[in-house]
């Protein structure tokens, strides 16, 4: 999903790669595959195995002071952690997300359309129900989605490997249980050589206790 970019970069301020909560590049992952079979066939998450080895790890600032944290499989599983830092000590949110579809548009007329989707109350796709806008509330009939480039590192020697400009929304839909949520990230990406995809990912959010590296 993340094609490599042929070229090194030159290493940038502060490049020693973040460990979150032990979890970092060239490590294993265990998570407790029992955060989300417990809802049984109400859920499409599309991942059901218990270890992730971590074969890339990204970074993306924010710029409001956090940060967000991914680490990703050979198959494109995305350990997502957003802390207050840099270096994730003060850990906010983690969630696992899984590719649920990838397309690459034909002509230039699909981008915008595609966009325009990320801008509404909700989404849906060819297989799925509703899901709902999480970010900025249901409120607006469109909202801007966020934009922002990822760091992407292959290895430990702290030179950026690759970076992809994002444009991207996070929706959501109600599971049976009080605190069963599905969420679906849809994302408009772009690397530096200018290749687009549209890419849709379902995840699961994790409580700290129920993953371990």
């Amino acid at each position: 999903m993340f094609d490599r970019l042929f070229g090194r970069k030159q290493p940038l301020e502060g490049t020693e790669l973040p460990v979150i909560r032990n979890v970092t590049l060239g490590r294993t992952v265990t998570v407790d595959p029992l955060a989300w079979r417990r809802f049984g066939d109400e859920l499409l998450f599309p991942f059901d195995r218990d270890t992730l080895v971590i074969v890339a790890q990204g970074l993306v600032d924010l710029n409001e002071g956090g940060f967000v944290h991914r680490f990703y499989t050979d198959d494109d599983i995305m350990f997502q952690a957003v802390s207050n830092d840099r270096a994730g000590q003060d850990v906010t949110d983690v969630t696992i997300f899984a590719p649920w579809d990838s397309a690459y548009p034909s002509s230039a007329a699909q981008r915008p359309a595609w966009k325009n989707r990320l801008k509404a109350r909700s989404f849906t796709a060819e297989g799925l129900p509703d899901y709902h806008r999480v970010w900025f509330g249901p409120e607006a009939s469109e909202q801007e989605p966020v934009t922002f480039w990822e760091d992407i590192h292959d290895d430990r020697d702290g030179i950026v490997d690759r970076r992809i400009f994002q444009t991207c929304m996070l929706f959501g839909r109600d599971l049976p249980g009080e605190d069963g949520r599905e969420l679906l990230l849809a994302i408009d990406q772009e690397n530096e050589a200018g290749d687009v995809s549209f890419e849709i990912m379902l995840g699961m959010a994790l409580e700290l206790g129920e993953f371990r590296a």
